[in-house]
């Protein structure tokens, strides 16, 4: 293994932190390693509270990460119905309440199939778009007002994969293009069904040909790595 040249490191990143918070401290144990700092950059950013599969790549090899951002993204996500939060996930409070008597499996599963296809989607102003140079999230936790134009998104499918009509909670599995924000889908499929939606949980299985399978445990990559041979330069 060399950094210099270049490795494609994917590893599954826990809940709770963000996407550079889990480069910084897999590229401090591959520099500890290394008797040297190692470039190191991410393809594709996970919000903090999703988990899953988070592509690193070093050296050489972050020249592939435009064409690895790229690549079909798998999810799979539960979304409480019936409510909203102003991020559309679990980092705030539920903020509104909305009828769900009406709801049925099937009304979901003809709902969630409005939303296959080349579709516009405004991103969840708690993200990391840059609105005049500064992150859309900055700004509203800085208590200001952000509007964000919609963009053209692909999402290939979606399946529903469990419904329970006690807790008015769903499961669904999401295969999507670049630049897809599943909260926003939530949001959006929510106002669909005349009722409301947030993400309760969401967990990023594949990005291309690489499955959650295929990842290194973020808690124990310090393990993995000192079981691999390093070329040092």
């Amino acid at each position: 293994m060399n950094f210099t040249e270049g490795v494609i490191i994917p590893i599954d990143k826990p809940y709770g932190i963000t996407s550079f918070k889990a480069l910084a401290h897999i590229r401090y144990l591959c520099s500890k390693v290394n008797d040297g700092k190692v470039k190191i950059g991410h393809a594709g950013t996970l919000d903090p509270l999703a988990t899953g599969v988070l592509i690193l790549a070093t050296g050489r090899k972050t020249k592939l990460i435009e064409s690895l951002q790229a690549h079909t993204k798998e999810y799979v996500a539960t979304l409480q119905l019936g409510a909203t939060t102003d991020s559309y996930d679990m980092e705030h409070e539920e903020s509104e309440s909305f009828p769900t008597a009406h709801i049925t499996e099937e009304l979901i599963r003809d709902a969630l199939q409005s939303f296959v296809g080349e579709i516009q989607q405004v991103p969840p102003t708690y993200s990391a778009v840059k609105v005049s140079g500064q992150r859309a999230y900055t700004l509203r936790r800085d208590g200001q007002q952000v509007e964000l134009k919609p963009k053209t998104v692909q999402i290939d499918e979606i399946e529903l994969q469990s419904f329970d009509s006690y807790k008015m909670q769903i499961t669904i599995r999401v295969v999507c293009g670049k630049g897809t924000y599943i909260r926003a889908l939530a949001r959006d499929f929510g106002r669909f069904i005349h009722s409301g939606a947030y993400l309760r949980s969401l967990r990023r299985v594949r990005v291309g040909a690489i499955n959650i399978d295929d990842c290194i445990d973020y808690d124990n990559f310090d393990k993995w790595l000192s079981s691999q041979t390093i070329e040092k330069e």
